[in-house]
C-alpha cells in the first residue's frame, strides 16, 4: 500500500541564481502504458535493462502497477493504472494511449524540492501531486507539475538516492528527447516564465526524403533548449505527409521520440527493422560526405509504448 503525506509550502518565494542546477540532467521518464510489463518487456529486448516491478500502490484512490527499468544514461518508470482513477488514467485518455507523460529531475532535498514547487508557483505553476510516496520498502517524495498544457509535458520532481548507473550500450544512450508543437512560440515562452532557456530555431532542408518508403515531400522547423546534457528538441511540422503529422492524428502533441546516435546507418536501420518496426521517415541534412552533414530514420514503436525512435548518424570524415 502506498502511502502519502503532504508537504508543508513554503509562503515566500526561495531566492534562485538562475535555473537550478538539477535541471542540467533528466534522470527518469515517466511513462503510462495500460500494459507495464509488456511494455518493459518489449523495450527489454530493444536494449533496457528491466527492473523487479514494484509493489502495486496507491496514490489518491489511483491503484498502480509500476515497472522501473534502465535504458543508457536514463532511469524508465512504466506505469498502469489499474483502476481508471488519477493523473496517470486521465493521461491514457487525453493521449489516447500509451506514451511518455514527463520527464523527471533528482532534486537533493525536502528542502529543495519544497523551494523548487514554491518558486514554480510563484509564476503560476501548482502541483498536480506532490507528497512523500511509499511501496514496498521504498519511499520517495515527488511533485509533478501542472505544465503540460502549456508545455507539452509534466515536469516531474524527485528526492532519491541518485543510484549510478552502468555505461551501457552506447547505441542506446538517448541523444534527444523530441516534443511536437505545432505552434512552438507560445511554449517557449511558458518555459522561458519558468527560468528555462527560450527556444532557438533552425529550418531542416531535407536531401533525400522517404516518407514509409517513398520520396517524401516533408518538411519541419525546429525549436531547441539546450539548457542540459540532453538537448530538447520541439519539432514544428511544415509540408507533410510526415510521421509528425501521422503521430498528431493519433495522440495530439507532446512527447515524439528518443533519439540515439548510432555509427553505422545502414546496419542500424537493418537492426530496427529485424525487431518488426516500420520505418516510417528517413532523409539527410547537409552536403554528402562534408562536415555538418548526417542521416535520420524514424521507427514507429507506438505498439510498444506510445512513442517513436529516430536514429541519428553524423559524419566524422
Amino acid at each position: 500500500m502506498l502511502r502519502r503525506t503532504f508537504l508543508a509550502m513554503p509562503a515566500a518565494l526561495l531566492a534562485q541564481d538562475g535555473l537550478p542546477e538539477f535541471y542540467k540532467r533528466v534522470h527518469r521518464l515517466t511513462w503510462v502504458t495500460p500494459d507495464a510489463a509488456a511494455a518493459a518487456a518489449a523495450w527489454a529486448k530493444l536494449g533496457a535493462a528491466v527492473m523487479p516491478e514494484t509493489p502495486e500502490a496507491e496514490m489518491e484512490g489511483a491503484r498502480l502497477k509500476v515497472v522501473p527499468g534502465l535504458l543508457g544514461n536514463l532511469i524508465l518508470d512504466w506505469i498502469q493504472p489499474l483502476n481508471g482513477h488519477g493523473i496517470f488514467a486521465e493521461y491514457l485518455k487525453r493521449h489516447r494511449g500509451a506514451g511518455v507523460m514527463g520527464l523527471m529531475h533528482h532534486v537533493p532535498s525536502s528542502e529543495a524540492l519544497r523551494g523548487e514547487v514554491a518558486r514554480l508557483g510563484a509564476v503560476g505553476v501548482k502541483p498536480l501531486v506532490m507528497g512523500t510516496y511509499t511501496a514496498g520498502a521504498m519511499s520517495v517524495e515527488c511533485a509533478f507539475m501542472d505544465t503540460a498544457a502549456k508545455g507539452g509535458y509534466t515536469l516531474g520532481l524527485i528526492v532519491a538516492p541518485e543510484a549510478e548507473l552502468p555505461a551501457g550500450r552506447a547505441e542506446r544512450q538517448v541523444t534527444q528527447y523530441a516534443f511536437i508543437a505545432s505552434k512552438p512560440e507560445p511554449v517557449s515562452a511558458f518555459w522561458s516564465s519558468l527560468g528555462f532557456p527560450a527556444f532557438t530555431y533552425t529550418e531542416v532542408v531535407v536531401r533525400d526524403p522517404l516518407y514509409r518508403s517513398k520520396p517524401g515531400t516533408f518538411g519541419m522547423r525546429l525549436g531547441w533548449q539546450r539548457h542540459g546534457a540532453v538537448p530538447f528538441e520541439w519539432i514544428q511540422p511544415l509540408r507533410g505527409p510526415s510521421t509528425y503529422h501521422d503521430y498528431m492524428a493519433k495522440h495530439g502533441e507532446g512527447f515524439h521520440h528518443l533519439a540515439f546516435n548510432v555509427a553505422d546507418m545502414d546496419r542500424a536501420i537493418e537492426e530496427w527493422r529485424g525487431f518488426g518496426y516500420e520505418m516510417t521517415m528517413a532523409g539527410a541534412w547537409g552536403e554528402k560526405d562534408k562536415p555538418g552533414s548526417g542521416r535520420f530514420a524514424y521507427f514507429d514503436v507506438t505498439r510498444d509504448g506510445g512513442i517513436e525512435v529516430e536514429l541519428l548518424w553524423n559524419w566524422r570524415g
